[in-house]
């Protein structure tokens, strides 16, 4: 008889796995979504690793930024600061996002918050996350007497 740990929340982070789909693949928020400070992200993982892609337009420093791994959710989350050189009154269109924003997103694998490399480049940041090696299954011998 094969024993199985129990985990209690394995069927709440698939719960929120589906929520996430449902909400990028579903009912995409594209333009929607970034307008509102909420930038669209790609996630997908090759056998090593796990990579996140984030449109992110504007940024102009590495401190305008923060990136979180907390029990297997990446969180982004910083401000585009604009400094507004045109007057209200001449303003006819204003679409570009500028302000604070957050995404949080369950990831599809175990990762390890060390080693993990953030680039940014042509509005678009890029985490790449090394995957936690699974434990591999070890039969235990027994010492009988």
């Amino acid at each position: 008889m094969a024993l199985i740990p129990y985990e209690p929340f394995r069927h709440l982070d698939n719960f929120r796995r589906e929520l996430d789909r449902f909400f990028t693949v579903d009912f995409p928020l594209t333009g929607f979504g970034q307008r509102f400070g909420n930038p669209s992200i790609d996630v997908y993982e090759t056998d090593n690793e796990v990579v996140a892609k984030c449109d992110i337009p504007g940024l102009e420093k590495k401190e305008d930024v923060n990136i979180y791994i907390d029990n297997n959710i990446l969180t982004i989350s910083g401000a585009v600061n604009r400094v507004n050189e045109i007057k209200e009154e001449n303003m006819h269109r204003q679409e570009r996002f500028f302000g604070r924003f957050q995404r949080s997103v369950s990831l599809p694998a175990r990762v390890s918050s060390e080693d993990v490399k953030a680039t940014y480049k042509n509005g678009v940041l890029e985490i790449r996350m090394p995957k936690l090696q699974a434990e591999t299954k070890k039969r235990i011998d027994i010492e009988f007497h």
